[in-house]
């Protein structure tokens, strides 16, 4: 069976993130911010996903990657030798960002952080893969995940342009598409797959 990858990512998640809630320099050094990518920190594509806000923040994407990770885990573990899930996750951290590097990389007060990218590419992934499969919105109500993907992606589209909280849309959009893309991409004929799945309910 091997170690249990979606685990040992929470685990590294909230231990990075407690550490930058304590002292915060390691929050300064791991965070998101363009000047120092452009100066050559490279690693802060990756690094800013280790790191939350808080609590709530760390909780709600661990939560959500808990109960999703185990099963795209499950899809990437034959790829690269057992480290596939772990790619494809580091991977949607770093892609789900280039789009705000590229817009944000000459602005200073601009910074971000959370593995919400990440997430977003996990759940992705699961919905191309059991498009109605049901998802609980709020812990409580059911809904088809193929409406939910399509109601997260309005919502995402109209908060990206509102631009009015703290809250990273562009990358919840492009993780999302990435976690589809790559799933695409490592087996073509889960397209075929997912439309007979979408016209045909219930088929799987």
């Amino acid at each position: 069976m091997g170690l249990n990858q979606t685990l040992i990512i929470i685990g590294i998640t909230c231990l990075i993130s407690y550490l930058a809630w304590q002292d915060r320099r390691v929050m300064e050094r791991l965070i998101f911010w363009s000047p120092a990518i452009k100066q050559g920190q490279i690693e802060r594509f990756i690094t800013h996903g280790f790191i939350h806000a808080d609590g709530m923040h760390l909780l709600f994407n661990m939560f959500t990657f808990y109960f999703f990770g185990a099963v795209i885990e499950g899809v990437y573990r034959q790829f690269l030798g057992g480290a596939g899930f772990v790619v494809f996750y580091l991977g949607a951290i770093v892609v789900a960002m280039i789009p705000s590097f590229l817009q944000h990389k000459d602005d200073r007060n601009y910074m971000s952080l959370g593995a919400s990218g990440a997430v977003s590419a996990v759940l992705f992934a699961f919905i191309f893969l059991f498009p109605w499969e049901l998802l609980y919105l709020f812990g409580a109500i059911p809904i088809p995940a193929i409406l939910f993907a399509a109601g997260y992606v309005w919502y995402s589209l109209k908060a990206h342009h509102a631009n009015n909280d703290n809250i990273n849309h562009s990358a919840h959009l492009y993780g999302g598409l990435y976690g589809i893309a790559v799933t695409i991409l490592m087996e073509p004929r889960l397209v075929g797959r997912f439309f007979q799945q979408l016209f045909n309910p219930g088929w799987f």
